[in-house]
């Protein structure tokens, strides 16, 4: 080979060594990701940088989007558009503006179209939005609540609460609040613990008819009137994000005496449950009907998740303290027909246990401690 024919082979080496070196920028998504890995693999320290690395890059790609469409819109021909978009945009395109174009790009794949209004004003409020990044907010404060700082967890979970409207994952905004109400019910501030929950309880339809509405009614009424059988025979409702916050509202309410609340909490909570069990059920029988609770309570016993379902739902202790509440309301009737289905099933336990004691001398539990 010639001495030309070296010099170039050595130039395009080093090069390629040279471009090897160069460090590549991940987006930030990815450098989200790879805290999340982190964080589960128990490196906190490094799951920590990459959540705020990637708020950074988050926060750094969008503010210049934002500066390059103030740049464009401080052209002296472009001011004399005005606000409009159409305009601006198609100026845009003639002149061949591409951090613009890419800027506008990003924001339509982002938001829709509509709600800019066809306004370049609006065009800047979006992109100033953009630069938050509730996930990482979020992860921000579990890798802090790991690690025993309540207070800066909790301080991230509402910032990331108030950056909701960014999520990315539908629904997410009420694990955010799971997690503001249990930092809350550690710290025994039981009233913000209970702001939290009733927010989420926000997103439950029928709930927020509220107590005096059709359905309401009728579910109250059917349950008092005709048992727990028809009630379950008649009524459904599946709203599984709800089950937790209502199931520490009832438990709240009952620890503070107030029992028609708790028992309002309770029915919602024990309708829910029975709801997801009866579904189940079915999936697994297709000829399988609804017919009485203790008939439930037996295919649930053939079935391993169902059973470890119910475990870890407290799905006894909720049905004891339901008809406790309602012992309380002065429901007698319907709270020994509670206490009665928990003392025919041995699964029960502890709560078979409790039930025959009320049974045999109906008494107003003292006080519980919150769950």
């Amino acid at each position: 080979m010639s001495k030309a024919g070296i010099g170039i082979v050595v130039f395009w080496a080093v090069c390629i060594a040279g471009w090897a070196q160069q460090p590549v920028e991940r987006p930030y998504w990815y450098t989200m990701e790879r805290g999340k890995l982190y964080f589960r693999n128990g490196a906190y320290g490094d799951a920590l940088i990459a959540f705020e690395t990637a708020r950074d890059q988050r926060r750094n790609i969008y503010a210049k989007m934002e500066q390059d469409m103030i740049a464009l819109l401080s052209i002296p021909e472009v001011r004399r558009l005005g606000d409009s978009l159409d305009l601006i945009e198609r100026y845009i395109t003639d002149r061949n503006h591409l951090n613009a174009r890419h800027a506008l790009d990003e924001l339509y794949y982002r938001v829709s179209k509509s709600l800019l209004a066809g306004s370049a004003k609006r065009v800047l409020e979006h992109l100033r939005r953009l630069k938050d990044y509730p996930e990482a907010e979020y992860w921000i404060g579990e890798t802090y609540r790991t690690e025993g700082e309540l207070d800066i967890a909790l301080k991230q979970y509402q910032k990331a609460y108030e950056q909701r409207a960014l999520l990315e994952t539908p629904g997410f905004e009420v694990d955010i609040l799971y997690k503001v109400a249990d930092i809350h019910r550690i710290r025994q501030e039981y009233s913000n613990m209970e702001k939290a929950l009733l927010d989420i309880l926000e997103q439950d339809s029928l709930w927020t008819q509220g107590a005096g509405s059709f359905m309401w009614t009728g579910m109250s009424r059917t349950l008092e009137n005709d048992g727990i059988n028809r009630f379950l025979t008649i009524y459904r409702h599946n709203s599984p994000a709800a089950l937790r916050a209502h199931e520490l509202l009832g438990f709240y309410y009952f620890a503070s005496g107030r029992h028609n609340r708790a028992a309002e909490h309770f029915m919602f909570a024990f309708i829910i449950q029975n709801s997801i069990l009866i579904r189940e059920v079915m999936r697994g029988r297709f000829d399988y009907t609804f017919s009485t609770l203790d008939a439930l309570l037996y295919e649930i016993g053939r079935q391993p998740d169902l059973q470890a379902y119910i475990g870890e739902h407290e799905y006894f202790k909720i049905m004891y303290y339901l008809g406790t509440a309602y012992y309380g309301s002065g429901k007698l009737q319907l709270a020994r027909e509670f206490w009665s289905v928990l003392n025919r099933h041995l699964e029960a336990g502890e709560w078979q246990i409790r039930a025959q004691t009320q049974l045999r001398n109906p008494f107003m539990e003292q006080v519980i401690e919150m769950p």
